[in-house]
């Protein structure tokens, strides 16, 4: 038996276009349906708003996404930062993306930081080849990092 875990995001009425990016960082196959493709009257307020989406990449890359019914506006505030070298958040999760190697890492972190939070650049630690932590202009924090 096996199990695949996936990180499914909420969105506020963008989740098309962080899905839309989100595939133009990690590549993939983009699927998406709305709220009228599943019987939502197509001129109802809400049914070009995505039901399911999801990136899929042959390399095991896969992330879920919806937009919350009834909410609008853009990314729910939050807030991550370091501070005295802590990181200090009130976000109940981070989106974990582990690479082999700093070449790997480094593509993906260049294209998701495009008008990102930085909250740790990606450099080497104590633990990693390379760690770094941003929040996307969606407001998910993503972890990136290369396996030791």
């Amino acid at each position: 038996m096996s199990i695949i875990t996936t990180t499914h995001l909420n969105f506020r009425g963008d989740a098309r276009a962080a899905l839309e990016f989100y595939q133009s960082v990690f590549g993939g196959r983009l699927t998406i349906a709305t709220y009228g493709d599943f019987g939502m009257p197509q001129d109802a307020p809400g049914a070009d708003k995505v039901v399911f989406g999801q990136v899929e990449a042959e390399d095991g890359f896969r992330v879920m996404g919806y937009d919350i019914p009834g909410a609008s506006g853009g990314a729910a505030a939050s807030t991550t930062r370091r501070e005295n070298g802590v990181t200090i958040t009130d976000q109940p999760f981070f989106v974990s993306v582990r690479g082999e190697n700093l070449d790997e890492v480094q593509a993906y972190w260049d294209k998701l930081s495009a008008g990102s939070a930085v909250v740790e650049p990606l450099a080497a630690s104590a633990w990693s080849a390379g760690f770094g932590m941003l929040t996307d202009r969606f407001g998910v924090t993503w972890i990136l990092d290369v396996a030791s």
